[in-house]
């Protein structure tokens, strides 16, 4: 036998046990809960989380500029407004300046200092030996600031200066001179290791740390002009 729809509903309310609740009774299923926790929003598209390398971004680099050390003041002058160029090749001298470097050597490895005073010089082209004014003989003097009585100790830091690389100053003027060694013309601090070994050959670790506090190499130096004139030896700044 067909039953008709009410008929139906009235069979399925009768099969239900308990009273029958309205639909405002009912309650929405709520979904399981579960352990897992909430995603992080994204980030906006302007800020990438992945570089180039696939790591984390680096941070933007911070320059700052370095100011330029001011050059040491000799004799002749240092400007700050010329690059220094470091010489260890001796075929850059002029011949005069050459023969006069080979003069002053072959004189203090014989271990005289009277052997330097035919290229001293005198009067007004003598060489300078001191800051100041001296009347001493020259050679004699020489001798007097060796740290030995023969003078033989100041032949030996002689020899060496030349032996070191050089700078040219002045270049073009009247006063223009090549000196020895190149450490007059550079800041201490910007010394390279290679350099700062180079330096220790002429002078102990203590004197270099006294010439950081004081601000300038100030060991002895060597000064001949383009025509062979030795201008001066001398410590100093």
């Amino acid at each position: 036998m067909s039953l008709r729809p009410a008929a139906m509903v009235a069979v399925l309310m009768i099969g239900v046990s308990g009273p029958a609740l309205a639909l405002s009774e009912l309650k929405p299923v709520q979904p399981p809960a579960t352990d897992l926790p909430q995603a992080a929003p994204l980030p906006p598209l302007d800020e990438p989380t992945i570089g180039l390398d696939g790591g984390l971004p680096a941070p933007n680099p911070v320059i700052r500029e370095t100011p330029q050390s001011p050059a040491e003041d000799i004799s002749p002058a240092v400007t700050d407004d010329v690059t220094v160029e470091i010489i260890n090749d001796l075929a850059q001298l002029p011949e005069s300046a050459l023969r006069m470097r080979e003069l002053i050597l072959q004189a203090a490895a014989t271990g005289d200092p009277d052997k330097l005073r035919s290229l001293l010089g005198s009067g007004p082209n003598a060489t300078r030996l001191a800051q100041g004014q001296t009347d001493a003989d020259p050679v004699e003097y020489l001798r007097s600031i060796s740290g030995d009585a023969e003078g033989q100790e100041i032949l030996a830091i002689l020899i060496d200066l030349l032996n070191a690389g050089f700078v040219r100053v002045d270049a073009g003027k009247p006063n223009e001179t090549y000196v020895w060694p190149y450490f007059v013309a550079l800041p201490l601090e910007s010394l390279t290791p290679p350099q700062k070994v180079e330096l220790l050959r002429l002078v102990t670790a203590g004197d270099v740390e006294d010439m950081k506090a004081y601000g300038a190499y100030n060991f002895y130096r060597v000064g001949i002009s383009p025509d062979g004139e030795w201008r001066f030896f001398m410590a100093g700044d």
